[in-house]
């Protein structure tokens, strides 16, 4: 029987649940939020993250507090952390702040910040 894998790091990619939104319109700004904190991170980390397999949670916020109160308390960790603002060139209205990317950091210290909110 083969063991599961132990992932050390991961990355936390925080949709809100209150704008109204397509499938298609999440995940692209789930994407972006990606990107843009896998940036935001150091060299080390990334590799690490990297190496292991790149492990991605999707979850869900209430509101747009939360998402920045989510921000704050990671930054203040020191780890990586973007907010998503939509364009506005689709669904929704331009200025709508739409997703959070966490990390990729310690799973650990990931599970501490979001570990209330629910897998989208």
């Amino acid at each position: 029987m083969t063991p599961e894998p132990v992932f050390a790091w991961k990355q936390c990619l925080i949709i809100r649940s209150d704008v109204k939104m397509s499938c298609g319109k999440k995940c692209a700004q789930l994407a972006h939020a990606a990107v843009i904190a896998y940036e935001k991170a150091d060299k080390i980390t990334k590799k690490k993250w990297y190496d292991e397999g790149m492990k991605k949670v999707a979850l869900k916020a209430t509101s747009q507090r939360q998402l920045y109160e989510l921000k704050t308390i990671a930054e203040e960790a020191g780890i990586s952390a973007a907010i998503i603002t939509d364009a506005g060139m689709t669904e929704i209205p331009p200025g709508t702040v739409t997703a959070l990317g966490l990390g990729p950091a310690k799973s650990e210290d990931l599970d501490k910040i979001t570990g209330d909110l629910s897998l989208l």
